[in-house]
């Protein structure tokens, strides 16, 4: 193999690499067609139109510090949820916009909620929370099972990390697929908020 050859082909793989590595992984599948009634927009965040939005499926179960907690009872409320795990570096590059960001909106008929996702013991996400200044709950879904609940074909989450809002009726808004600035989230979050 010549040198000129060992050269492309190692560009090649150097490209494949980054594609791969450029978020953490991935989770649940999307696929399927038809009409999937969302918009991709600009920054990779993806909305429904109100009246064309799916439910967020069931998101219940133990959180990471072993309570109980059901999502749908968060319903009346703007919920942000955020796929993450401790070992992801783009969510450790997040945590400090969600902190803030759901600091600044509580009390303004905004819950957030994590969703934990491959970390094999819940030791390691709770020592992330306390090092970011993560004060909402998360859900412990180690295995991704939480991810795989959402259908094909709508705004689910794919990728750690993931980000979606739920609108007041319990209904997928918004999706990201990528690590978010706090300018980002706010993109996302304050058009849900402002719905009557």
């Amino acid at each position: 193999m010549s040198t000129r050859s060992r050269v492309v082909l190692l560009s090649a793989v150097a490209a494949a690499a980054a594609l791969t590595l450029s978020a953490c992984g991935s989770g649940g599948t999307s696929g399927g067609g038809g009409n999937t009634n969302f918009v991709t927009g600009n920054n990779g965040i993806d909305t429904a139109p109100q009246g064309k939005r799916t439910a967020a499926p069931d998101l219940s179960g133990k959180t990471i510090d072993g309570k109980t907690l059901d999502v749908a009872d968060y319903k009346g409320k703007v919920v942000v949820i955020n796929v993450w795990g401790s070992w992801c570096g783009p969510c450790r590059a997040e945590a400090q916009y969600f902190s803030k960001v759901s600091k600044d909106y509580a009390g303004k008929g905004v819950q957030f909620v994590g969703i934990n996702t491959r970390d094999t013991s819940n030791t390691p996400a709770v020592a992330f929370e306390k090092e970011h200044g993560i004060t909402y709950p998360s859900l412990y879904d180690p295995t991704g099972k939480l991810m795989l609940r959402f259908n094909k074909g709508t705004l689910n989450p794919q990728l750690v990390p993931s980000t979606l809002i739920l609108d007041r009726e319990g209904k997928i808004a918004a999706r990201a697929l990528e690590a978010l600035s706090e300018e980002n989230l706010l993109k996302m979050l304050k058009p849900v908020l402002a719905e009557k």
